[in-house]
């Protein structure tokens, strides 16, 4: 079970990512969580950073879509101001993944989940049999329940690295005590 939970990738944040490794990987389509991935938690900013990198897989030739928990008022709203198709879904069910995947219309094994939250987008991507990347969060300010799971998480991260199974060729985890 702990297996289900280890990222394929791990980096700092969405901008730490290269479209170039994903192309290189076979990845065609990106199914992207929104809080504290693509914007803050609760706010509906982004950076002009993030807006790039966006742009950017686009023009690679990514297709992409936003894949979250919250209310779908706050899903839509993100969705139309980055022009990106969205779904609302549970995760981390395997459902609300195959809705992105036919949003995308790619297999699981062309799509990458990119996220914030090992128990939700890592474990769902992980179980749908997507290439997963693990952000840090953009912020601390969280709702209560992430807030709490976020100390399971870091002992997850711990074990993960304990039990080596973070040592897997495509698993390049770091900051595990953060």
């Amino acid at each position: 079970m702990l297996s289900k939970l280890c990222p394929n990738l791990y980096v700092d944040s969405l901008h730490h990512i290269q479209l170039s490794h994903l192309k290189d990987i076979g990845i065609k389509g990106i199914v992207f969580d929104i809080d504290n991935t693509v914007t803050m938690w609760g706010s509906k900013e982004i950076t002009p950073m993030t807006l790039k990198w966006l742009e950017d897989a686009k023009a690679h030739g990514f297709r992409v879509c936003l894949l979250s928990n919250n209310r779908k008022a706050r899903i839509d709203d993100i969705s139309l101001m980055l022009d990106i198709p969205s779904a609302k879904g549970f995760k981390p069910f395997t459902s609300a993944f195959r809705s992105a995947l036919s949003l995308l219309g790619t297999s699981p094994q062309e799509t990458a989940i990119i996220g914030d939250q090992i128990f939700t987008d890592i474990l769902g991507g992980n179980r749908a049999g997507l290439y997963t990347i693990l952000v840090q969060p953009m912020s601390t300010n969280e709702f209560i329940t992430t807030r709490f799971l976020r100390r399971l998480e870091k002992t997850v991260l711990r074990r993960l690295a304990c039990r080596g199974l973070l040592n897997r060729e495509d698993c390049d985890l770091r900051n595990p005590t953060k």
